[in-house]
């Protein structure tokens, strides 16, 4: 019985940056496929891939980003100044964890 293998028969090279490299391998890294399985699929499927569990991860950041951005405005009324910061510290962890996951702003 055959193998269900895809026999690739020809190559294209693409040249690019270090930067775009550094994000391309990262992008296939995050979606769990190789660089070359990758590029197919982003190529001919036209949307970016990312791994369901982050798809959901990042809209739970979002999620609970959104709630303590309205309770800062609850607690700010109530003139709790010491909480405020704690909270916006706390609101800008949950945006480095969703960049972190969509690898906005991701050096390499």
């Amino acid at each position: 019985m055959k193998a269900r293998t895809k026999i690739f028969q020809r190559r294209r090279t693409l040249r690019l940056s270090g930067a775009e490299d550094c994000r391309l391998q990262a992008a296939a890294e995050a979606a769990g496929l190789s660089v070359s399985e990758y590029m197919r699929r982003n190529f001919f499927g036209g949307r970016p891939i990312i791994a369901k569990t982050d798809q959901e991860a990042i809209r739970e950041l979002r999620r609970l980003g959104g709630l303590l951005k309205h309770s800062i405005g609850i607690v700010r009324s109530l003139q709790l100044p010491d909480v405020v910061a704690d909270m916006r510290a706390t609101l800008r962890v949950l945006q480095q964890a969703i960049e972190s996951l969509t690898g906005a702003g991701r050096d390499c």
